[in-house]
């Protein structure tokens, strides 16, 4: 099939690509020249894992290209919608504007039987609004929602092998063709027995939002238990051991910690709330407010614990930050804990040194008043502290004997519960994390 990709973002980008990998002819559309030109020449402009490699692999297939030209998304039978819809500036809300505009640009390129396939996490009504707008300019065109679960560091896969696909589909006849064009597009993923969802719009669109607030209330939920803890003097990583056998609730994200950051679940939380606000249905969502309390709570408690481990006063000590990107495997750093708490260090008068295998130079560009460093060693040169953040693969399985060596003092915080304490506290490092004793 022909199709096109508006917006080449983190979604459209490995969209675009993952769609050339299943065999289709595929056009990602962008404004920025700069994003275009990159992907075109086959570099990832951000990082994920197994994507550039999937990128120069179907750009040399002539399957794939990228242009800034809408008029090039003429002929796709298919339009997928990838742009983003951050947070508006002092609001909760969601910014429509990209998504809005998106769609309007293709109403030019638009035939009738043509598919719009909304992608981007939108507040639920969207979808009811942008069919009656293609409807109206282009009769026979259609739309259809189709959230995108993404995990970062994992897009790739998640996109080529989903847990399921959902298809937020109009009604009637124009549902039938819809599901027929999701269908082809998705055949190979079809066909390998891909548990498939088909609702309307409404329920399409708060598949995504509803998720990620399960997600957080989880998060949050372990972290106030977490706060307990350290009231009693209980142990968070054992009590969430313990609960996550009841297959009830398992034990993914039971992990007590420094809480949720990244592009999706802060904002998607928030605008949640406020959509429903908008709905009158605004108590229905109001737990969701103490998740993103609880979730903020634990960055403050964090720099809290790193003045107590340094004696009672920040100022002037040497502290060694390791992790900047929100989570390990990936170099986005929007809200970021990591780097919040830094800068809180920073603020009350540390030395501050970041580190991260991916995202020290987005760093650099959004935090420029953090010093930055190459490797943890370099990072924690003569610390006072090492502060273990981001939970990459590198950082867990540092030696703590040898990484002893180039501190000036053994004091670790371990904001991700991702260390052995026991190994470290035998290494003679004062071990402290987010409920659970010292060690």
């Amino acid at each position: 099939m022909k199709l096109s990709v508006i917006g080449c973002g983190y979604l459209g980008a490995v969209h675009a690509a993952s769609m050339a990998e299943l065999g289709h002819e595929v056009v990602g559309i962008d404004v920025d020249e700069r994003k275009v030109a990159t992907l075109a020449a086959a570099e990832a402009p951000f990082f994920e894992p197994g994507f550039e490699e999937l990128l120069a692999r179907t750009l040399a297939t002539g399957r794939l290209r990228f242009s800034t030209d809408f008029a090039d998304a003429a002929g796709s039978s298919v339009h997928f919608v990838c742009v983003g819809t951050p947070q508006k500036r002092g609001e909760y809300a969601a910014d429509m504007r990209y998504v809005q505009g998106a769609v309007e640009s293709l109403l030019g390129v638009l035939e009738p039987g043509d598919l719009v396939v909304g992608k981007s996490t939108v507040p639920v009504g969207t979808a009811a609004g942008l069919a009656e707008l293609v409807e109206s300019k282009v009769p026979g065109a259609l739309l259809a929602w189709n959230p995108e679960f993404l995990r970062e560091g994992f897009a790739v896969e998640d996109t080529l092998h989903p847990d399921r696909l959902v298809y937020g589909l109009p009604a009637g006849a124009d549902g039938d063709t819809a599901r027929a064009l999701l269908d082809e597009v998705y055949a190979t993923i079809v066909e390998r027995g891909t548990p498939k969802v088909e609702s309307d719009y409404a329920t399409a669109e708060m598949v995504k939002t509803a998720a990620n607030s399960f997600l957080a209330t989880k998060i949050s939920f372990i972290n106030a238990m977490a706060e307990l803890c350290e009231a009693t003097g209980a142990d968070v990583k054992l009590l969430a051991d313990a609960i996550g056998y009841d297959d009830r609730i398992g034990r993914k994200f039971l992990n007590a910690g420094l809480g949720f950051g990244g592009g999706c679940l802060p904002k998607d939380i928030r605008a949640f709330m406020a959509r429903a606000g908008e709905l009158g249905a605004d108590q229905a969502l109001t737990f969701l407010r103490e998740v993103d309390n609880i979730n903020m709570r634990r960055r403050i408690r964090m720099v809290e614990l790193a003045r107590e481990v340094c004696d009672g006063s920040l100022l002037g000590k040497r502290v060694a930050v390791l992790g900047a990107a929100f989570k390990p495997d990936s170099d986005d750093i929007r809200d970021s804990p990591a780097l919040n708490v830094a800068a809180q260090l920073q603020l009350q008068g540390a030395v501050v040194r970041v580190t991260d295998p991916a995202a020290v130079e987005n760093g650099r560009r959004l935090w420029p008043q953090l010093d930055y460093a190459d490797t943890a060693e370099e990072a924690a040169d003569r610390a006072d502290a090492v502060l273990v953040l981001t939970e990459w693969t590198q950082y867990r399985e540092l030696d703590p004997v040898t990484f002893g060596k180039v501190v000036r003092q053994k004091r670790v915080l371990d904001g991700r519960n991702a260390l052995d304490r026991d190994a470290w506290t035998a290494a003679g490092w004062t071990y402290r994390a987010l409920g659970r004793r010292a060690g």
